[in-house]
This record gives structure tokens, C-alpha cells and sequence, in this order.
């Protein structure tokens, strides 16, 4: 027995299987948390408005978490597929995307809610389009801005194409209408022509048409101008346009410090419109106060910090700008939202991504998430340095300093 165990003990163990990267681990547990205070707040900011309206303070609560569900078994899906297998049908995706979009427009087709058309399907099961647009656009210009990088001084072959097919889908989501989408879109635009390389003049020219187009644009439609109006004197409309801000900001300051202690909103009492959709971080910010708000806006830098670190270490430029134009999509979105709640910002009715009620773009935003993380999940780019205490991977060149060492060991050894 004894000669069977040291013969046991000298077999040498197996080696461990390969560990998933930091940074999509962190990602992952990012995601995990802000869903987790997604459903606690969706529960308490809806509770009111679900009990008037259907009869149970536990509805909108029951269909985030069945979305959530979708969106769960989506990113699933997207983090074990290769993030190179999109790119031969991001063009087509893109087509796609943009026929729904006109199918939208077309009466009997689309879904009116509250005025805008933006939803395909019936009763419960329905879609936004320009959500997919969104993943369409960054798989879209990843791809031609990767195949393109030896021509990025010719506008013509990278910049042009980008702003066309922009443009088509910015202008079919702005007539349904709803402007904070393609404020969305345009925000992943941006970013990816920023970090192919694009000359910063050529960008200025960009981002000063695209803010002139969406101030000309907003200004043609009634209720848009007066939200320009209110968003620069609020208290002023208080009783019209201005009201939804007015009420943010009062919930906000409400909470102080520590907040008013979570579930005892009073803003949510039908005070503050869409409590539990756009406006969900003025619930956070009154129940939560500002360590809760302040706890919320870190969580999604400490995102934008770890997306920035995965492009940076994507095996490839397309996994870059891929990795790229998604965090872009996400940490966009978190400021437009919340810079409308807080004042700062027109409102757009955005949603904050992962936290605030949502449906198909709750699912899709999580699909896209798992692009991301298999991003993150693959090797680091050839060249890269690597940080301390990493396994050199085989037929990797060592460096100058560590051919150095191993010849002062190997000398050591000799002697």
C-alpha cells in the first residue's frame, strides 16, 4: 500500500485547464451586479404603478425577470461563438436591420406606443428594431473599418460609408420618432471612427454636422423643441415640458446622503413619469441617496475602464473595434440617460442599460455583452507585453532581458 501511494504521489498532476482573463471576469461580475440592482430597483420604483394598473405590485418585476432570463440565455450563446464568425454577416445583418426599420414605418406593421412607433410584433412579444440596429451598426463598421485600415487617409472608401449607412438608419429611427436612439447610434459611430484612426479634424467636421443635424432636426417637431426649451431653464416650464425634470431632481435631492431608505420612494407615487423605466436612477438617487448614485456611475466607468482594456487587448483590429463600438453603445447610453435625469442633458427617453425595465433591449443589450466577453475571453494579441507572474505561451519570442536571464542561470548551472 505504502509503495502504491508514492507511486500515486509521483505521477505528476494535471494541468489545469485554461483560466478566463481578468478583465472578463470582472466584466462578467459587472454585468452580474447591475442586473442584481436592476431587479431590486425595477421592484421598487414599479411597485406603485403596477398594482394601479394591474392589479399586483409584482408584474413589471415578473417580465424583467423573464426578459432578463432571454437576455441571459442570449449572452450564453454570444460568449461561446467565435466573435469572428459575425463579421461575414455584418453586412447582411446590417440590411436586415435597416428593411425592419422601414417595415416599422409601414402602416399595420408597426406598434404605437405613447405616440412613437418603434415596436414589430403583437401583445406581449415585441421588438424594438433599432436596438438590433444598434449591434448591426458596431459589427458593421468593425468589419469595413478592418479591412479598410491601409486607407484610413481616404474618406471616400472609410468614412463615407459609415456616414451613409448612418445615416439611413439614423433617419428611419428618428421618424418613428425617437431621438435618444439615434443619439445611441451616433455615439457608436463616433467611437469607432475615433479608434480606427480617424484624423481629429475629420472628426470635428463630423460631430459639428451631426450636432447641427440633430438641433435642426429636434427643433421641426413641437414636443422635441419645447424639451431644447425646458432643458435649459426647467423650473420655468415646471408645469408642462419641464414637469418629468423637475420631479427628478426632487427625488434626487431628497435622498441626501443615505437615501430615504429603499422602497420608500415617494416620487414613485405617481409623481415622477416613468419611474421604473427612463427616470429609474432618480429612484436610485431618493431611495439609495448619493452613495447609492455615486455607486451606480462607478460601476459603469469601472465598465468602460474594463471594455477599454479588452479592446486594447483583442487578438485582432476587428475584435478591437468590435470590443470598441460596444462599450461605446453601453457607457453612451449611461450618460445620456443619466445626464437627462439629472439635468444635464435634454431628455431622450433612453433607458439606463441592465438597471432600468426593459424588454427586447434588455435581451439584446445582453446579447451584445456576450460578444464582448468573448472578446475578453481570447488570447492576448501577438506582442503585447504580458503582466507579471503570466505563463509565457508556447512559441512566444522571449524578450532581450529574458534571454539574458536564462543565459545567466544556464551559466550558473554549468559552473
Amino acid at each position: 500500500m505504502r509503495a502504491l501511494l508514492s507511486r500515486r504521489s509521483s505521477v505528476p498532476a494535471k494541468p489545469p485547464g485554461p483560466q478566463k482573463p481578468a478583465v472578463f471576469v470582472g466584466l462578467l461580475a459587472l454585468v452580474v451586479i447591475l442586473n442584481v440592482i436592476g431587479l431590486v430597483m425595477v421592484l421598487s420604483a414599479s411597485s406603485v404603478e403596477s398594482l394601479r394598473v394591474h392589479g399586483s405590485s409584482w408584474y413589471f418585476f415578473v417580465r424583467q425577470v423573464q426578459w432578463l432570463a432571454v437576455g441571459g440565455i442570449a449572452m450564453a450563446i454570444t460568449i461561446r461563438v467565435d466573435y469572428r464568425s459575425w463579421r461575414r454577416w455584418s453586412r447582411w445583418f446590417m440590411v436586415a436591420c435597416l428593411f425592419l426599420l422601414v417595415l416599422i414605418l409601414v402602416p399595420g406593421f408597426g406598434v404605437t406606443v405613447g405616440g412613437s412607433s418603434r415596436w414589430l410584433g403583437a401583445g406581449s412579444l415585441r421588438i424594438q428594431p433599432s436596438e438590433l440596429t444598434k449591434l448591426a451598426m458596431v459589427l458593421f463598421g468593425a468589419d469595413l473599418l478592418a479591412r479598410r485600415a491601409d486607407r484610413m487617409g481616404d474618406w471616400r472608401v472609410t468614412l463615407r460609408p459609415i456616414l451613409v449607412v448612418f445615416g439611413l438608419a439614423g433617419a428611419l429611427i428618428f421618424t418613428q420618432p425617437d431621438l435618444g436612439t439615434t443619439l445611441v447610434l451616433a455615439c457608436i459611430t463616433l467611437g469607432l471612427l475615433w479608434c480606427a484612426g480617424t484624423r481629429l479634424a475629420t472628426m470635428s467636421g463630423v460631430v459639428a454636422l451631426l450636432v447641427g443635424g440633430a438641433v435642426i432636426s429636434s427643433a421641426m417637431k413641437p414636443y422635441q423643441r419645447a424639451r431644447l426649451l425646458s432643458f435649459t431653464n426647467p423650473l420655468a416650464h415646471a408645469s408642462n415640458s419641464g414637469y418629468q425634470v423637475v420631479q427628478s431632481l426632487v427625488g434626487l435631492t431628497s435622498g441626501h446622503l443615505f437615501g430615504v431608505g429603499l422602497g420608500a420612494s415617494r416620487a414613485k407615487w405617481g409623481f415622477l413619469p416613468n419611474a421604473y423605466t427612463d427616470f429609474i436612477f432618480a429612484i436610485i438617487g431618493e431611495e439609495l441617496g448619493l452613495i447609492g448614485a455615486v455607486l451606480v456611475v462607478g460601476l459603469f466607468v469601472a465598465l468602460a475602464v474594463l471594455g477599454i482594456r479588452i479592446a486594447g487587448r483583442a487578438p485582432d483590429r476587428f475584435g478591437a473595434l468590435m470590443a470598441a463600438g460596444i462599450t461605446c453603445w453601453i457607457v453612451g447610453q449611461a450618460v445620456i440617460n443619466i445626464g437627462a435625469v439629472v439635468g444635464a442633458l435634454p431628455v431622450t427617453g433612453v433607458p439606463l442599460p441592465f438597471v432600468s425595465y426593459g424588454g427586447s433591449s434588455l435581451a439584446i443589450l445582453m446579447a451584445a455583452t456576450g460578444v464582448l466577453l468573448n472578446v475578453a475571453a481570447q488570447p492576448r494579441r501577438a506582442g503585447q507585453p504580458r503582466s507579471a507572474g503570466q505563463p509565457r505561451s508556447a512559441g512566444q519570442p522571449r524578450s532581450a532581458g529574458q534571454r539574458t536571464g536564462a543565459a545567466r542561470t544556464l551559466r550558473a548551472a554549468r559552473r
